[in-house]
């Protein structure tokens, strides 16, 4: 089976072919302004894709609330042109074959349990740490979107006050705080503030142990809601030297404080990084559609 595989993103849109079981011919094209300039995007592409390989489907990551049963995506997005419109069926009319499409952090998840670091598991809990915390729910080895597609919208969780996990347990907004108290003009990164309270600077040691304290606090939550048999972290944040180690330490604090918690819960980095949602894509078709 050979599929061209699609990533839509905010600032460029990812592809390849998934060719005997593994991606070839990588590329990329700058996101389009408009529905109309990215179908063009996509004719070209698929002429050039076309004169090499025989394609038997189209495989879709994208933002937002990917309604699989009615062929729209709901919500919103960086791609605010790919909502509230029968975008299935135009993409099936362009490319003439079957299309696949799911949420792009639910493609993450699946190519965790795939083929990466939750492979030969069922139930698995995929935690996305960005600007904000996303994520997926795999249960019985399959998404679980909820009612309201919202499954794995794990930042929307309250952890202190009205503070949520997407505000107190990224790297993002750790920076944000550091910057604010120190009173910066332009705000560090989180690279930048994890590099000072390495050299001992007291208040970005502060905001690290903040970032570490409810992201533990956060996990904690979530193995103990859904009783994963792993969770994995992804985001830019998951590749940071020493997250695991740092992360684990504090979840056996946070268990321990908890008293009544039997086990700690097991967290693991995911094995992929930018093919992460071309990967899921493929394994999303194939559930769809068969191998």
């Amino acid at each position: 089976m050979s599929l061209l595989v699609m990533d839509i993103g905010g600032s460029s849109v990812k592809f390849a072919v998934w060719e005997k079981e593994q991606l070839v011919d990588k590329g990329s094209f700058v996101t389009p302004k408009t529905w109309d300039e990215m179908k063009q995007e996509m004719v070209q592409l698929k002429g050039k894709i076309d004169a090499k390989y025989t394609i038997d489907g189209v495989a879709f990551s994208a933002p937002g609330a990917v309604n699989q049963s009615k062929g729209v995506i709901e919500g919103a997005s960086a791609v605010p042109y790919i909502h509230h419109f029968p975008v299935f069926f135009e993409l099936e009319e362009l490319f003439g074959c079957p299309v696949s499409m799911e949420n792009d952090a639910n493609c993450a998840g699946l190519a965790e349990v795939w083929r990466g670091a939750a492979k030969g598991l069922q139930n698995v809990l995929f935690v996305v740490i960005g600007s904000g915390i996303g994520g997926a729910v795999i249960v019985d080895g399959k998404v679980r979107h909820g009612k309201h597609l919202f499954g794995g919208e794990f930042g929307y969780m309250l952890l202190k006050e009205d503070k949520t996990f997407s505000d107190l347990g990224t790297a993002v907004n750790m920076a944000k705080r550091y910057s604010k108290r120190m009173e910066l003009e332009n705000e560090l990164s989180g690279k930048e503030v994890f590099e000072l309270a390495e050299q001992g600077d007291e208040i970005a040691k502060e905001e690290v142990e903040t970032f570490y304290h409810y992201l533990a606090i956060g996990i904690y939550n979530l193995q103990y809601s859904f009783d994963p048999e792993k969770i994995i972290i992804g985001g830019g944040v998951s590749s940071k030297e020493g997250l695991l180690d740092e992360l684990n330490a504090h979840l056996a604090k946070v268990v321990e404080s908890a008293k009544i918690a039997p086990f700690i819960p097991e967290v693991a980095i995911c094995e992929f990084q930018n093919d992460a949602n071309l990967i899921g894509a493929v394994y999303n078709y194939e559930l769809a559609f068969g191998k």
